[in-house]
């Protein structure tokens, strides 16, 4: 079956280069057994990914058992997922299958898995492992043969550096990683899977689908979409719901859009208005020239009024002036004497520049790391531990990270 064939099958929206190499590799590795991570953000449809990989594997005919960790209290998971005997704690009535053993020459997929306790993770590991494992409250050695598909919206790397993960779990998990990308990086889908899901709604609560305007289009395509598909899904049924006009603005649609985003979509430009810059550099830059072409104005002015002003200039408008000039090689009496001249014939006032020396700041990621290392163990005393919490990350990463730039600490 090509790669259309199995979109179709599983009902996958988009044609972006990306979820296609997804969709490709979930079918490649389908007939081993090794381990696969499916990484994405929160909505992404990181759970269809296991489902191919199960349907087009060798154990299709077995069981395929679906587990959200992070739903799990943690105090039962270990009796959820390897099994209890009876009594071996209170409410535990009875013998109890876990998932591992009910999923046995089956596939089982751990959704969530960076939510699992360090506890739990010792014991998964020893399965993947051994494929062994031993109930909760039982002495009994018990073996499996499951195929483990797991999936994370977790930065992994970053909850092992935090404690929070095992790295040899992890790397075991990892031996095949499938990485869904967030719609945001999917623009060509977002339209497709708005049009899929009107008209879904449309037949469900039996009205005709709804249909977006060139410029609500253009919002739509634009937004960031921080739920991915499962908030364009929803949006999509409130809309399809409670509107009465078939035809959705851009007005109409922003309003549903949360405000604490909106931030992020493209202003709309009316008629008039059609001046725009190609990037937002450009636009900096006509703000500064604009601000320079100001102050040369204003010098021009000031240079203006001094020579026909017959008063001495003292205190802070005295001050104000020399602060004015101090970069275009201007000559005035000392600071403590009130300003009487002015040697305007050192001035060009057709060509006044800012001579101001500009130091560019750098903004490498590294040397920012780096200076604030630096200041947190100056703040600390050198104390390692106190740094660490200061920046946020486990004394165990500062510890790599000091030795990794020879900071002298």
């Amino acid at each position: 079956m090509d790669i259309q064939g199995i979109k179709q099958r599983f009902e996958i929206i988009g044609n972006s280069p990306d979820l296609n190499r997804a969709v490709e590799i979930a079918v490649q590795v389908a007939p081993t057994d090794l381990s696969v991570l499916i990484t994405g953000e929160s909505g992404t449809g990181k759970e269809v990914f296991p489902q191919i990989i199960h349907q087009f594997s060798s154990r299709k005919h077995g069981k395929y058992i679906a587990v959200n960790c992070g739903a799990i209290p943690e105090g039962t998971i270990d009796s959820e997922l390897f099994g209890h005997e009876k009594g071996a704690f209170t409410g535990a009535l009875s013998d109890r299958k876990g998932y591992f053993e009910e999923a046995n020459d089956g596939t089982i997929f751990l959704d969530e898995i960076g939510e699992l306790p360090l506890s739990t993770q010792v014991r998964l590991l020893r399965v993947l492992e051994t494929g062994e494992f031993i109930k909760v409250g039982s002495s009994k050695v018990l073996k499996t043969n499951v195929r483990v598909i797991t999936a994370t919206n977790v930065d992994i790397p970053q909850a092992i550096d935090e404690g929070k993960f095992r790295e040899d779990l992890y790397y075991r998990l990892n031996i095949v990683p499938v990485n869904i990308n967030p719609l945001r990086k999917r623009p060509e889908d977002i339209y497709l899977l708005f049009r899929k899901f009107a008209r879904d709604f449309a037949e469900k609560y039996r009205m005709p689908h709804i249909q977006l305007t060139d410029d609500a289009r253009a919002v739509l395509v634009n937004y960031s979409w921080p739920g991915n598909i499962r908030q364009l899904k929803n949006i999509t049924e409130q809309i399809s719901i409670i509107e009465q006009n078939r035809e959705i603005s851009a007005e109409v649609l922003q309003a549903y859009l949360p405000d604490i985003i909106r931030k992020n979509l493209p202003a709309i430009m009316l008629k008039g208005q059609e001046n725009t810059f190609a990037n937002e550099r450009e636009i900096l830059y006509k703000i500064l020239f604009d601000m320079k072409r100001d102050m040369n104005d204003l010098k021009k002015l000031v240079i203006d009024l001094m020579e026909n002003h017959s008063e001495p200039i003292t205190g802070d408008h005295a001050q104000t002036i020399r602060n004015l000039y101090k970069n275009d090689g201007v000559s005035f009496v000392p600071a403590e004497t009130p300003i009487k001249h002015i040697h305007v014939d050192h001035v060009d006032k057709e060509n006044i520049q800012n001579t101001e020396e500009y130091i560019e700041e750098s903004l490498s990621l590294e040397d920012k790391e780096i200076e604030l290392i630096i200041k947190a163990l100056e703040k600390h005393n050198g104390k390692r531990k106190h740094a660490a919490n200061e920046l946020g990350i486990s004394e165990r990463t500062l510890y790599r990270k000091i030795k990794e730039y020879d900071i002298d600490a």
